[in-house]
């Protein structure tokens, strides 16, 4: 007996069967989360110098870019095969990144370390010297007693509780340096996989070109090329400008410091740049804990210090980062602050450096689909006309 199918019913039953079997799937997974959890992290541990490779390759290649386009240019290294041409681009790629590193190693760890030794070290004198400082401007002020003891009180208590976060912070470095440890054969590994990476950049592309148009149809692979390609150019245009706007600031505050004869000058230079590539609460993530460590020297630097750091920003903010960044992130104030919030409860760190570019294209992708479907319906795509 021949069987007559229907393909409306047909399609149905498929989407039904994988609904059901997807959601046996997510049931599964929350009755034996534990589990999951655990081999999960087994895979991503497994697979960690491979994460490590990409990030190297995907950070080294604007370098790598950079070298092929814009200094190989001569005509003896034009006529080369390409693999002749590359090989001489990545020994000037890596070769600048080790010399980046040998430099931070040889002349900026060495005092970074001796800046935090001496920081711990004189943390009691910095501490009886701010004391004294408060306690005679509190008598030339004349308060009344009863206000003394409550500012004496709360000063006392911010004092236990700086010395409590750092005596907390020690045991946390030494763990972060064990770590480090523990990962420095993942990032061997990772460093030699970026290499490879590097070297057949264009055939890993094209291997992953092959798979989507074998997956997909024709029209919905052009389109996760498309996605792709935007995501890559957003990531890309992003985090190499906020780089390069956060190495520019860490020079610039470590001149301007230099010049006013700040305390810890270098290490507090480095904690304003490395911060500033988090978007929006950067410049306070650095500045809270360098206005610390300057008012312990000294509260009126303190106070100069945090005036400088206003105006670095305001230039950083006004200047620097539109003349370097541009129209890289295509969203609003407040999309970048939702986007850091989220992303910084979701990923940590990670999700504040990643969480504006990462939302910048989700919501390139959204206005997108919502223009479409008023255009489907006649209706006008400006926001502006619904206003």
């Amino acid at each position: 007996m021949k069987v007559e199918w229907n393909n409306k019913y047909t399609t149905i039953s498929v989407y039904a069967i994988i609904v059901i079997c997807c959601s046996l799937l997510f049931f599964n997974i929350l009755d034996k989360l534990p589990a999951f959890t655990e081999n999960l992290s087994w895979v991503m541990s497994t697979l960690q110098p491979f994460v490590i490779g990409f990030v190297i390759a995907y950070l080294l290649n604007f370098i790598l870019v950079f070298f092929e386009e814009k200094v190989l240019v001569f005509d003896s290294i034009k006529n080369m095969k390409q693999k002749g041409k590359r090989a001489i681009s990545l020994l000037l790629t890596y070769t600048t990144a080790f010399i980046i590193l040998y430099l931070f190693i040889q002349f900026v760890l060495p005092q970074l370390v001796d800046s935090v030794v001496g920081l711990v070290n004189d943390i009691p004198t910095y501490v009886n010297n701010v004391t004294v400082f408060i306690e005679s401007l509190t008598k030339n002020i004349d308060l009344n007693n009863e206000y003394m003891t409550v500012a004496v009180g709360k000063w006392n208590e911010f004092i236990d509780y700086t010395i409590k976060i750092i005596s907390n912070l020690i045991p946390v470095l030494g763990g972060m340096l064990k770590t480090t440890a523990s990962g420095v054969w993942n990032i061997v590994l990772g460093l030699i996989i970026s290499i490879y990476m590097l070297i057949d950049k264009e055939k890993f592309c094209g291997l992953s070109k092959k798979v989507t148009y074998a997956v997909f149809n024709k029209a919905s692979a052009d389109k996760v090329i498309e996605l792709t390609n935007r995501a890559n150019d957003t990531f890309g245009k992003f985090l190499s400008g906020k780089i390069i706007d956060s190495a520019i600031i860490g020079v610039l505050t470590f001149i301007v410091l230099t010049v006013f004869k700040m305390p810890y000058t270098l290490l507090i230079s480095v904690i304003i740049g490395i911060t500033n590539i988090i978007p929006f609460f950067g410049p306070f993530f650095g500045a809270i804990p360098s206005v610390i460590i300057i008012m312990f020297v000294s509260p009126i630097k303190a106070l100069w210090f945090i005036l400088i750091i206003i105006i670095i920003q305001q230039l950083d903010g006004n200047v620097i980062g539109p003349k370097i960044l541009g129209d890289s992130i295509g969203i609003s104030a407040f999309w970048i602050l939702f986007s850091l919030l989220v992303a910084g409860k979701l990923l940590g760190l990670v999700g504040m450096i990643i969480g504006v570019p990462l939302f910048a294209w989700l919501y390139s992708i959204l206005k997108e689909i919502v223009e479409y479907r008023l255009k489907e319906k006649g209706l006008p795509e400006d926001t502006e006309k619904y206003i």
